[in-house]
């Protein structure tokens, strides 16, 4: 099992940038795939890029891709989410989630059982 704690949101305003962070508990992490998402008040928490047990491979939503880049450096169990060119469209509580094993198809709520409690990301225009 891991526990996952997300960290680098805030305040930005539009055109800006911020990098998030999920920093995780236990020893084997790095057998891991991270997803991170995000949800707005009222809708459903929505998929916006997953990263596999090394690195090399990825995945983005139609949305974020080309704006956002999701790395990770298992020596420091953390894994990233560089996130450039932010519109009011982004603002919305992101979260980091775990799942044990291969990254695979996983992009939905359900794939992932592990997650943060969130931090917070306004956009303003």
């Amino acid at each position: 099992q891991v526990q996952v704690v997300e960290s680098g949101g805030g305040l930005v305003q539009s055109g800006g940038s911020l990098r998030l962070s999920c920093a995780a508990s236990g020893r084997t992490y790095n057998m891991y795939a991270v997803g991170w998402f995000r949800q707005v008040p009222g809708k459903e928490r929505e998929f916006a890029a997953a990263i596999n047990w090394n690195g090399g491979l990825t995945s983005y939503a139609n949305s974020v891709e080309g704006r956002f880049t999701i790395s990770r450096v298992n020596a420091r169990n953390t894994v990233y989410l560089q996130m450039n060119s932010l519109s009011p469209e982004d603002t919305a509580v992101y979260y980091c989630a775990a799942a044990y094993g291969a990254l695979g198809n996983k992009r939905t709520v359900n794939d992932f059982p592990y997650w943060g409690q969130g931090t917070q990301v306004t956009v303003s225009s």
